[in-house]
């Protein structure tokens, strides 16, 4: 399994939870920019007293990105540079009321760690902290050269990661990546993703009017709420289908292996219907696509938020003058925002909906890793042993998003993603947490990973 036994993994990783606490203590809400410096200075300071080297990178009107760097041993692999990519930033943490916890003070109950940003994505940097510094307390050190990129923007979109690869590609140059985040499902699984969705996020406003108006003059007068659920149901069918025309055209068909990897992933639709209280059938069961399908290799089109009119207690009746949406449109290889946003527009246009103003907030490009490189077999292989043979999913991309299209553009890395979330993290959401016992067995999967590299 590994030259390191559990029980000193887990002495490492309790010795060093006082840090791990404060770490997570830190409020570094990027969307808010609460304590970004000083989180960016922590995780400076995590990689500097294992051993390693760090600087904090700056680029105008950005996040600071924290750089790291550890040399192999005297018994590795100098030729071989395994990159980690990490986030230090974090959600809001609202709806305050709805924890049942303090959101910024970790709180350990019945096994299970609670604080905001725990499972997205502060376990998984510290869980990576511990592995390399067992290897460090060996004689023969890390298996190979390990380099940091820790982020500060993940959480509003990434908007400057490229900015920071191609300005100091050099300095991060690898030969493989692994990503920020992996998560146990209902059956104990652990998914590995070879990939991840892009996202194209808007807002659509509509104004109907200078005032907002009595609603006796609906007789005679539209509305902008009225304009804008109008405007939303055109792009989408009651079988909930996209129905942009060329929306679909864009998308790069999967390849055999991809197909193969996805008819191996498991799926229960009656776990994810409970795990999260659905209400309704998925839709799915409406499309000429499976569950699986649908989360890997296609697209999406989704409302996340709609705001108009009054919404406060009791009645006030009135015509909403103002009505805005948030859209979020998932993105898989062969789309481009731009391109997206493209065909929205002319989409409103075509159906009469010129007034719907349209604005694209955040972008990210889509990205999957080649799934013949040799090292999508490599984390495979080092998880099984450390999960089991058959608690192990490869997955060609993850239904979320991050941003890995740079990392594969400017670094020119396969990129596969292993981290501690199980199904009922919760993240993004209030009581965000993790299990103690998967935190210890990411700290194992870190250590067998590195060594599996090597002798790759």
């Amino acid at each position: 399994m590994s030259q390191i036994s559990e029980n000193e993994l887990k002495r490492i990783s309790d010795k060093n939870m006082e840090r791990f606490y404060d770490y997570l203590r830190l409020e570094s809400v990027s969307a808010q920019g609460r304590q970004i410096k000083q989180t960016a200075e922590a995780v400076q300071a995590l990689i500097e007293n294992t051993g390693g080297e760090s600087k904090v990178l700056k680029l105008e009107g950005a996040h600071p990105v924290v750089y790291g760097f550890f040399e192999a041993g005297p018994t590795g692999d100098s030729e071989k540079t395994l990159l980690f990519y990490d986030h230090y930033d974090v959600q809001p943490e609202d709806p305050l009321d709805e924890w049942r916890t303090e959101p910024f003070e970790p709180t350990v109950k019945e096994g299970i760690l609670y604080a905001r940003g725990v499972s997205d994505n502060k376990a998984n940097l510290m869980a990576r902290i511990n592995a390399i510094e067992a290897y460090k307390n060996t004689e023969g050190g890390l298996p190979v050269n390990v380099k940091f990129f820790v982020e500060g923007e993940e959480e509003i979109g990434s908007p400057h990661v490229d900015d920071y690869l191609k300005t100091y590609a050099d300095l991060f140059a690898a030969d493989v990546c692994i990503w920020e985040a992996g998560s146990k499902d209902s059956d104990e699984r652990l998914g590995i993703s070879a990939g991840i969705k892009g996202i194209a996020y808007y807002e659509a406003r509509v104004t109907s009017a200078d005032i907002d108006m009595h609603s006796s003059l609906a007789a005679i007068a539209d509305n902008s709420a009225w304009r804008l659920v109008q405007a939303l149901a055109s792009m989408r069918n009651v079988k909930n289908e996209i129905t942009v025309d060329g929306f679909y055209d864009m998308m790069t068909p999967p390849t055999e292996l991809e197909k193969k990897v996805l008819a191996e992933m498991p799926f229960d639709p009656d776990a994810s219907k409970q795990n999260y209280g659905l209400k309704h059938s998925l839709i799915t069961d409406q499309l000429t696509y499976s569950p699986e399908e649908a989360l890997v290799f296609y697209p999406t089109l989704t409302i996340s938020g709609l705001l108009s009119g009054y919404t406060g207690l009791g009645t006030k009746t009135i015509l909403p003058r103002q009505a805005l949406a948030k859209i979020d449109v998932r993105l898989v290889p062969g789309y481009e925002p731009d391109k997206v946003t493209k065909l929205l527009r002319e989409h409103l246009d075509k159906n009469g909906f010129e007034d719907v103003e349209l604005e694209l907030l955040t972008s990210v490009m889509p990205f999957r890793t080649n799934l013949e490189d040799s090292f999508v077999k490599t984390v495979i292989d080092s998880a099984k042993k450390v999960y089991g043979e058959d608690k192990v999913v490869l997955e060609p991309n993850s239904a979320g998003t991050g941003p890995m299209y740079g990392f594969g553009k400017y670094l020119n890395v396969p990129i596969l993603g292993s981290g501690t979330e199980w199904v009922k993290s919760g993240a993004h959401a209030p009581n965000e947490n993790i299990r103690l016992s998967d935190f210890y067995q990411g700290v194992e999967h870190m250590v067998v990973l590195l060594e599996s590299y090597k002798d790759s």
